[in-house]
């Protein structure tokens, strides 16, 4: 089923500014599948209307439309995330629509995470919303306090916004920050702390990224994760070794 099936006559059945940002509520509409029960090619779409569409809102949070902004949105919709032609073209519709429509940017990560998004995806959708507050090169104020919330709507970790933040800063991610990832804190055991390791590792890694209905165009993303667990986990045992 192509995207713009999808999201007019697919397995959500409402018109396309409705798709997603209908409910405000923190539950799916009544009728509409969850993601467990999709195909995993209508769970990539999915994804891909949600993103497009929450990429638009925090395009406009300063409430302008930057060229660099529109460029990574081109971008995104030709090469970083494997779409046919006519999808390419729906994606930009998508964030053409999202830009005037009434729903909010939680609307739409709301919604995405009580229809069962499992948590890698939405750490996705987060990090690329950095991507396009960051596009210009100039974090506004507007654009750092929808990214200091949406961990609460997407169901993430907290501690993701200081880490993912910093990473777009170009500054490294220091100890505490690796603890945070980690789940773990200073006074957690050796063992405590290569248990949550392990724990995430088999949350993140690639390989069961599929099984959990990752589609294959976005393993380099959970790739991208798994590199983040793996440095948060040599950074603290590296301090513990020269306690």
């Amino acid at each position: 089923m192509s995207l713009l099936d999808t999201i007019i006559g697919g397995p959500i059945g409402m018109g396309i500014d409705g798709w997603l940002g209908s409910t405000t509520a923190d539950r799916p509409q009544d009728g509409v599948r969850r993601l467990a029960d999709m195909s995993q090619e209508e769970a990539k779409n999915v994804f891909i209307v949600t993103l497009f569409s929450m990429m638009a809102k925090m395009a406009k949070a300063d409430g302008r439309l930057s060229t660099e902004e529109v460029d990574l949105v081109n971008h995104m919709a030709r090469s970083n995330i494997v779409m046919d032609a006519e999808d390419q073209k729906a994606a930009v519709v998508i964030f053409n629509i999202a830009l005037s429509n009434s729903y909010s940017i939680y609307n739409y990560a709301n919604q995405y995470r009580q229809l069962g998004a499992s948590k890698l995806m939405c750490e996705m959708a987060y990090r690329l919303l950095f991507a396009v507050a960051f596009a210009d090169e100039e974090l506004h104020p507007e654009e750092d306090a929808i990214l200091e919330q949406m961990p609460v709507h997407l169901g993430i970790d907290q501690s993701r916004y200081q880490i993912i933040r910093q990473q777009f800063r170009g500054r490294s991610v220091g100890v505490d920050e690796s603890y945070n990832l980690l789940g773990c804190n200073p006074e957690n055991s050796n063992e405590e702390i290569t248990h949550a390791y392990s724990t995430l590792c088999r949350e993140y890694h690639p390989d069961k990224a599929t099984e959990k209905g990752l589609p294959i165009d976005f393993l380099r993303f959970a790739e991208q994760q798994m590199e983040q667990i793996n440095a948060a986990y040599e950074t603290v045992m590296a301090r513990r070794r020269h306690q």
